[in-house]
């Protein structure tokens, strides 16, 4: 895939009866006829479109509005143009490909971090446990440990443990209920032709990029 390096490009190309697009990024898809000039305008077209789904991710709404405007613009300019349309199809899957294994990476990462994360927790509750132990082994009546550098305090607590929940009376037991929708149900008696209110049968098309 073309890498996506942050050079002022423009995502359209303009011919001289195409009217003027929204300002943006700018790169030329004017054809000089050769494969190296042609691997390199492809891949500035990618890097313009990459540097417009980074502003997907701004705060401002208008700022991702812009951004959307600007790659829808680019794209219906070439409507008369099937190989430019292609083109720039083509270099937003492209963007959409990239940026969706950098979150398959980045999810893994995040997990691995988080198991990270809780293996060093473990450890450390286990070596303060295995410190306090000693400690009030050596003085049973400490509620408070002084070191050069640090310091280890207790605070008296009460907790309820339960050693056999069933065998509890009804009136220790708090009930809880939840309810959610039954969507498949749903589903089926409105394909039926049943009208239930406060729910639809929406018909969708789902996408995806091969």
């Amino acid at each position: 895939m073309p890498v996506l390096a942050p050079v002022p490009l423009d995502l359209s190309s303009r011919s001289e009866a195409a009217p003027p697009e929204p300002t943006g990024p700018v790169c030329s898809l004017q054809r000089s006829g050769s494969l190296w000039q042609l691997g390199i305008e492809a891949q500035e077209l990618t890097t313009a479109i990459g540097q417009l789904a980074e502003q997907l991710e701004a705060d401002d709404e208008d700022s991702r509005a812009q951004a959307l405007a600007v790659l829808e613009a680019a794209l219906l300019a070439e409507e008369g143009n099937k190989k430019a349309l292609a083109a720039k199809a083509d270099a937003t899957c492209w963007v959409i490909e990239h940026l969706r294994g950098q979150a398959a990476y980045r999810q893994q990462q995040a997990k691995r971090l988080t198991e990270l994360s809780r293996s060093d927790a473990g450890r450390a509750d286990a070596l303060e446990d295995s410190l306090v132990l000693v400690l009030t082994r050596l003085q049973p009546s400490a509620t408070r440990f002084s070191f050069p550098n640090h310091e280890l305090t207790s605070r008296k607590s009460q907790a309820v443990e339960i050693d056999e929940e069933e065998s509890l009376a009804p009136e220790w037991l708090a009930i809880t209920t939840t309810s959610k929708p039954d969507k498949a149900a749903i589903k089926e008696a409105l394909k039926a032709g049943q009208l239930i209110h406060g729910a639809q049968l929406i018909s969708r098309r789902s996408w995806r990029i091969l």
